[in-house]
C-alpha cells in the first residue's frame, strides 16, 4: 500500500507564516484593539462588529485574498456558502472521482447541485471530463486527500481547470490550512474554505476567503445579527492562526520521526508505518498480529484519546490513537483488524511509542 501525504511546511516555513499573521494584524489593528475582546452586535455602515472586520482583512492579507468573511457553521458551512455564491440549483459542478466528503455531499443535494466526476490524479482526464460535459459550471477540490493513492498536486488541477474552462474554483482547504506553503486561492482558485476550529480557533468558525465579487455576495445576505461572527470570537480565530503553524509544523515532524523509529524495527510487534492524509496527516500503524482494537482500548487508558474533537482542536493536546478510516477500510477490510491511525497533537514520538509498547505488552498479556 502506497499513500501521497501531502508535502508539510518545515518549521522554519511556519514561522514565517507566524510572523506573516502577526505583521498582518499589526497593520489593521492598534495595539489597545488587539488587547481586549472586541465588540459585539451589528454597527451602523458595517452591520457586523468593527473587529470582526478588521480581522476579517487580515486573514485576508495572510492568504494574499482579496476578501474574506467568517461564517456560522464552521469548514462544512463555508463551503455551502461558497458553493452557494458560485452555483444555481441544477448546475453542474466538477469533482474528483472518489467518495464525496459526508457533509460536501449534504450540500450538494441541499443546493441542487449535480457532481461530475474526474479523476484529478490524471490531468488528461480533467480536460476529457471539461470537454464532454460542456455545462459544467463550477470545480471543487478537495486539498486532502480522498483516496489512498490520490496524488494530485493542487496547482496543477487549479491551472489545468482554468487553462482548459474559465469556471470558478473553490477549494476545500480544511485539514491543509497552515501545514501546507499555499493553500486553494494562492494556487489561482477563486475561494478557500475552512474551519477556524482545526486551526486552535473558536468551535463553529468557518472561514471564506477569495474573490471579493463571492465574499460580497455573502456578505450582503448574511445580514441576521444571529449569522455575525462576534469580535471576540473573531480575535480567536486570529489568536488559533497565530499559534496554529508552528504547531502543525512541530506534529509533523513527530510523524516523520515516529515513522522512521518504527520502521527502524523499535516496537517489533509493528509490521509496517506510513504516513497519509485521511483526512488530516495521520501515522498509521500496521501490526503483525490482528490486535488493533485491543491496543485503542489499552492506549486510552494509558492517556491517548480515543477520539477526535474538532480534529486538531484547541482542545485536543494528548496524542489520539483512532481506528482506521472508513477509506483505508473499504480498501482492504482486514486494516481494520490490524491497523491504528494515530495523530501526535502536541505529543512527542517518545510518548507515542511508549503508548504503543505499553499497550501492546498489555495485548499479550491477556492472550
Amino acid at each position: 500500500m502506497r499513500a501521497y501525504p501531502l508535502q508539510s511546511m518545515e518549521l522554519e516555513d511556519a514561522m514565517k507564516l507566524q510572523f506573516k499573521v502577526i505583521d498582518c494584524i499589526t497593520k489593521e489593528f492598534q495595539g489597545h484593539e488587539f488587547l481586549n475582546r472586541g465588540d459585539l452586535g451589528v454597527v451602523k455602515g458595517l452591520n457586523k462588529p468593527v473587529t470582526t472586520n478588521k480581522a476579517e482583512k487580515v486573514v485576508a492579507d495572510i492568504f494574499d485574498a482579496e476578501a474574506c468573511v467568517f461564517v456560522r457553521g464552521a469548514g462544512s458551512a463555508a463551503i455551502r456558502f461558497g458553493l452557494h455564491t458560485m452555483l444555481k440549483a441544477g448546475e453542474k459542478i466538477l469533482v474528483h472521482q472518489a467518495p464525496i466528503y459526508s457533509t460536501t455531499a449534504t450540500s450538494f443535494d441541499m443546493l441542487g447541485l449535480i457532481p461530475v466526476k474526474a479523476d484529478f490524479n490524471d490531468l488528461e482526464d480533467i480536460k476529457r471530463a471539461l470537454r464532454t460535459e460542456p455545462d459544467i459550471k463550477a470545480a471543487l477540490i478537495q486539498y486532502t486527500r480522498q483516496k489512498i493513492d490520490d496524488c494530485y498536486e493542487m496547482q496543477e488541477v487549479v491551472e489545468t481547470i482554468k487553462a482548459e474552462k474559465d469556471i470558478p474554483i473553490l477549494t476545500d482547504d480544511n485539514y491543509a490550512a497552515m501545514k501546507v506553503k499555499r493553500i486553494g486561492v494562492q494556487c489561482g482558485a477563486d475561494l478557500s474554505c475552512f474551519s477556524s476550529f482545526k486551526l486552535l480557533g473558536p468551535e463553529g468558525v468557518g472561514v471564506v476567503v477569495g474573490k471579493e465579487k463571492y465574499i460580497s455576495q455573502l456578505i450582503s445576505e448574511s445580514y441576521s445579527g444571529g449569522m455575525q461572527t462576534q469580535g471576540h470570537e473573531a480575535l480567536d480565530v486570529l489568536h488559533g492562526l497565530a499559534y496554529a503553524p508552528v504547531a502543525l509544523a512541530i506534529q509533523a515532524q513527530v510523524n516523520e520521526e515516529c515513522v522512521r523509529r518504527l520502521q527502524n524495527g523499535e516496537i517489533p510487534e509493528v509490521k509496517n508505518a506510513f504516513l497519509a492524509n485521511a483526512q488530516s496527516k495521520v501515522l498509521l500503524v500496521e501490526f503483525r498480529e490482528e490486535i488493533a482494537d485491543a491496543v485503542l482500548k489499552e492506549a486510552e487508558k494509558l492517556g491517548a484519546a480515543p477520539n477526535p474533537v474538532g480534529a486538531e482542536s484547541k482542545y485536543e493536546l494528548v496524542p489520539m490513537f483512532y481506528r482506521v478510516s472508513g477509506t483505508f477500510r473499504k480498501a482492504d477490510p482486514t486494516l481494520e483488524k490490524r491497523m491504528i491511525r494515530i495523530n501526535p497533537m502536541r505529543s512527542g514520538a517518545d510518548t507515542i511509542l511508549r503508548i504503543i509498547k505499553t499497550s501492546i505488552e498489555r495485548v499479550k498479556v491477556c492472550l
